[in-house]
């Protein structure tokens, strides 16, 4: 049922954002998965088979990205998903990322002693080739830090073919640079509902 055909990351570092130069860099990073929609081009009544098939992309997925961050477990301090479906496809089938991908964030993370009580932010869309996708970022164990509020915008080159699917996973290392506009800060968190 899972057939990936390519794999696509990012890591992108920022120093500053017209201000001074941060004491420590904000690194961000994106992996995506590149495969066939099972689905394309009819309608099927159970999805949820594929959704327990996903499950091990995704922990493959947040490994691999986790280790081409460079930066260790511990630094990552936000996180997000998404999905691009292929234009024969439904945005349903985009949905069936949100557990296998969430999860798989989650557990590595919390496996590594990172809390992540925060449910992991998502968007998705149906388009064609060269859809860009901008993927939400929030902090891994409280939705109101106001700091981490971000979006990756994400592109897969050539994809996704109409019967296909991308399914994406970000992560970043901090807030905004200069993140400013007040809010409830990360040294505040209470972290016992993933809110605050």
């Amino acid at each position: 049922m899972i057939e990936v055909r390519r794999r696509w990351s990012q890591i992108e570092t920022i120093h500053h954002e017209f201000g001074p130069p941060a004491s420590e860099p904000l690194v961000r990073g994106a992996i995506a998965a590149v495969l066939t929609n099972p689905f394309a081009g009819r309608y099927v009544e159970d999805l949820l088979p594929m959704m327990a098939a996903l499950e091990p992309l995704g922990l493959e997925l947040a490994g691999e990205l986790l280790a081409r961050m460079g930066v260790g477990a511990a630094a990552i301090e936000g996180y997000g998903k998404g999905a691009i479906v292929g234009a024969a496809g439904e945005l349903e089938h985009g949905a069936l990322w949100h557990v296998p991908g969430g999860y798989a964030m989650r557990a590595l993370l919390e496996g590594k002693g990172v809390p992540t009580r925060a449910i992991v932010p998502s968007t998705k869309k149906v388009g064609g080739p060269g859809t860009r996708l901008d993927v939400p970022l929030t902090h891994v164990n409280a939705s109101y830090v106001r700091s981490h509020f971000d979006a990756f915008e994400v592109c897969v080159p050539g994809a996704p073919a109409a019967d296909e699917l991308v399914y994406i996973l970000v992560v970043s290392s901090g807030a905004r640079i200069h993140a400013r506009v007040g809010g409830l800060s990360k040294n505040e968190i209470a972290g016992q509902d993933g809110l605050r």
